[in-house]
């Protein structure tokens, strides 16, 4: 059953995530469908969780979901949330070491502690994955060049140093409080075509994919070690209309490719049965300040 939390402290996601929809919340809210409130939809599923703003939004919000999977392909992201899930006491105990070692340092020299830390993480998690490793994973996320997330073709993560001065690094309160709700929650590690096995006609589909680039070169990061590509996208389409024909409601969000190029019809092309909203968003994270800024972005529904 959802948890109850307390009202005035309500959690928020752990970590930083390119294209976190904590600021699209508003819209997303009223968009979704009435089942949420009268029991007629029992069951969320979340193919992509990422930073899980909607996640977090829906399961302090919605009291009538006795289902929540949450899914992702990539493995870094899953353990951390199995870590804050199933042992948020030594996560934070970790991270509060890491955090006290980290301000203590002098500012000049904290990015040589940042490299050797990221050089542990690439390495411990060969191994295995564990509390230890999600830590790790939180420390960078938040010390990091824009809380960026992005791995090479071998799958190490390579976000150069952000150089902050006084990053907050262990939230603790919310990690615990995150912690409470994941208890209600699944957490898998696997494609998005995986989670058609938890859904059915009483069933709320959020999906947030890595975006289609807003030019040919604006794909900032490996999301993986396997980009997540056209064909995935058009995958990606094919999959919504799979779910629609078992009568599950969904929601997916993306970038809108006419930001760029006017003449771009991906989605009106592939999602031409749907409904397509567009609505203003601003695109937080840019190497350069002139490419921030508000853009349009799409939020598609089959209700």
């Amino acid at each position: 059953m959802p948890v109850v939390v307390e009202k005035l402290i309500a959690a928020k996601p752990f970590l930083k995530w390119a294209g976190g929809k904590g600021q699209l919340l508003a819209e997303i809210d009223r968009r979704l469908p009435a089942g949420l409130k009268t029991g007629e939809v029992d069951t969320y599923v979340e193919p992509f969780v990422g930073g899980g703003a909607v996640f977090f939004h829906i399961a302090q919000n919605y009291d009538k979901i006795k289902r929540f999977y949450l899914l992702d392909i990539n493995e870094d992201l899953v353990n951390c949330y199995k870590a804050v899930k199933k042992d948020v006491g030594l996560l934070v105990r970790e991270l509060l070491s890491l955090q006290d070692k980290f301000l203590a340092i002098q500012r000049p020299k904290r990015k040589d502690f940042y490299l050797n830390i990221r050089k542990r993480f690439n390495t411990e998690k060969v191994a295995h994955f564990n509390t230890k490793t999600a830590a790790k994973l939180i420390f960078l996320n938040k010390t990091c060049f824009n809380g960026l997330y992005r791995v090479n073709r071998k799958g190490e993560f390579n976000v150069p140093f952000g150089d902050y001065k006084s990053p907050r690094i262990c939230a603790a309160k919310n990690l615990q409080i995150v912690s409470e709700i994941l208890q209600i929650a699944k957490i898998i590690c696997a494609d998005f075509t995986h989670s058609e096995t938890y859904i059915d006609n009483h069933t709320f589909v959020y999906l947030d994919p890595p975006y289609r680039p807003l030019s040919p070169t604006a794909s900032f990061t490996s999301y993986s070690k396997e980009d997540f590509n056209p064909e995935d996208q058009i995958r990606l389409a094919r999959f919504c209309r799979q779910i629609h024909s078992k009568g599950a409601k969904f929601l997916l969000s993306n970038s809108d490719p006419k930001n760029e190029n006017p003449t771009d019809r991906f989605f009106q092309d592939h999602y031409k049965e749907f409904t397509i909203d567009t609505v203003k968003a601003a695109r937080l994270i840019n190497c350069k300040a002139s490419g921030r800024g508000q853009i349009n972005e799409l939020l598609i529904t089959n209700y």
